[in-house]
């Protein structure tokens, strides 16, 4: 199962939003992940324990060498789908 880490530059309370967003996301399709927010200063030292990073913050701010998303259309449903194909791709390449 794949571990998905969801992050913003000002705590967790807007990720959390966005991963029990992606997470009901999941369920609907049928796919297992594991969804966690994290906090971004601690993000440097546990990034190697997730497969996929889902980034509140803009996406060249923080470098993870990581399949990485934009969680921003999880929160304004602009562009959600797309990001949310991406994802799936990620999760079952």
């Amino acid at each position: 199962m794949k571990t998905i880490y969801v992050a913003c530059g000002s705590g967790v309370a807007t990720s959390q939003t966005v991963a029990s967003k992606i997470s009901s996301m999941l369920e609907e399709e049928g796919i297992k992940a594991n969804v966690e927010a994290v906090d971004i200063k601690s993000l440097e030292n546990i990034i190697d324990q997730c497969d996929i990073y889902v980034s509140i913050v803009p996406l060249d701010t923080v470098h993870v060498d990581k399949p990485t998303l934009s969680g921003i259309p999880f929160l304004t449903g602009i562009g959600m789908e797309e990001e949310f194909e991406k994802l799936k791709k990620y999760i079952n390449s």
